[in-house]
């Protein structure tokens, strides 16, 4: 994901003139003796005072904000801060300064270099955050996102980027965030709430995946991890996971001779995008 305040802050250029100067003529028609005559003089304005830019200011850690699901996964915001007491669906939980120059060059803010340091540094930092093993964070719908300045912004001064947690309900779809994201992970009952589960069997017709705090059939129970590299192809991802995920179901259920399991095997869009993982269902 990529990824959901980088407030708008207008530049203000401000340009100050010098009074205007106008000589006079003598008294009379004619120049009294040893006088000499002027000319009047042209309006000369002083020369303009350099523009000046007002900074953005960068965004709060531990803010929060009630973003879509389309403002989370935007490069840029310009969503305004909400109380966190009250419903929002974005946490900040880090925000830094931006690496851009390189050998002496200052690069753009939406250069491919300073985007992937920031799509680099932000998942790092939300593991440490969210608590849980790998696979607890594999296995839940917490996700992190992140935003850099605008060109314009970038322009102005400002130089962060500014990492948020969201949770996702549904497809496309955003969930209240209910309980602090720091350490949420490493509870039993924050592994519960911001679990992934299934309305129906995975592969069925009437799958969706869901947070577990909303209806559903399914729950998502183990992960089956790869060494990452080239996609090994569907038939060696799709047997991998046979085993393991029988297991994991007869694990899950009250009955060891009587129980289901369902199996995802990366496909090789989400192997490209990260996912060297399955995952492993159970009915819940």
């Amino acid at each position: 994901m990529r990824r959901p305040a980088a407030t708008v802050v207008a530049v203000v250029v401000a340009a100050v003139l010098g009074p205007v100067l106008a000589g006079c003529s003598g008294g009379s028609d004619e120049p009294s003796a040893g006088a000499t005559s002027t000319s009047p003089s042209t309006t000369t304005p002083s020369p303009s005072a350099p523009p000046t830019a007002t900074v953005p200011r960068p965004p709060r850690e531990r803010a929060c904000y009630d973003l879509t699901y389309a403002e989370a996964i935007a490069p840029t915001t310009s969503a305004r801060h909400v109380s966190c007491k009250d419903t929002h669906t974005a946490a900040t939980y880090a925000v830094g300064t931006v690496d851009d120059l390189v050998d002496g060059h200052l690069l753009a803010v939406d250069s491919d270099r300073v985007q992937a340091e920031v799509a680099k540094t932000c998942p790092e930092k939300f593991a440490r955050v969210v608590g849980g093993t790998e696979e607890d964070r594999r296995l839940s719908m917490l996700r992190p996102v992140w935003f850099t300045p605008t060109v314009e912004e970038s322009d102005a001064g400002a130089d962060w980027y500014r990492c948020d947690a969201v949770a996702i309900a549904a497809d496309e779809e955003l969930a209240p965030l209910t309980t602090a994201v720091q350490g949420a992970l490493d509870s039993e009952e924050g592994r519960d709430r911001y679990g992934m589960c299934g309305t129906a069997q995975p592969g069925t017709a009437h799958f969706e995946r869901v947070i577990c705090t909303a209806d559903h059939s399914w729950r998502a129970v183990a992960v089956v991890p790869f060494v990452g590299g080239s996609y090994p192809g569907v038939a060696k991802v799709k047997a991998a996971g046979q085993t393991p995920c029988q297991d994991a179901g007869a694990a899950a259920a009250s009955d060891s001779l009587d129980y289901q399991w369902g199996y995802e095997w990366p496909t090789a869009e989400q192997w490209a995008t990260g996912q060297t993982f399955g995952r492993c269902w159970a009915p819940d």
